[in-house]
């Protein structure tokens, strides 16, 4: 059993930078690929970025490459997902995941999401 609980969301001018984070309960966290999602009103969830359990391998949506980093730290059970240059088109809620692989996240655990509002 893995619990997650999203933090860092908020409000923020087109252009800004916000670091979402996500921290994990449990022992096997370093076990778990991890991911962040999102769901804009009136859309489907769609997923972010994705990281391996290692940290070595990292997959990002189209939407948000050469913006958007995703990065953990196992001794802190923690994932982060580091925005930059964000777009009023980047407002959602944002959700994260646990898998245990990247293939299969959005198939096991979630958060219950954060909300990121960017103003034009």
């Amino acid at each position: 059993q893995v619990q997650l609980v999203e933090s860092g969301g908020g409000l923020v001018q087109a252009g800004g930078s916000l670091r979402l984070s996500c921290a994990a309960s449990g022992r096997t966290f370093s076990s778990y690929a991890m991911g962040w999602f999102r769901q804009a009103p009136g859309k489907e969830r769609e997923s972010v970025a994705a990281i391996s359990w290692s940290g070595g391998r990292t997959v990002f949506a189209d939407s948000v490459k050469g913006r958007f980093t995703i990065s953990r730290d196992n001794a802190k059970n923690t994932v982060y997902l580091q925005m930059n240059s964000l777009k009023p088109e980047d407002t959602a809620v944002y959700y994260c995941a646990a898998s245990i692989n990247i293939a299969t996240i959005g198939q096991g655990y979630w958060g219950q999401g954060t909300q990121v509002t960017v103003s034009s």
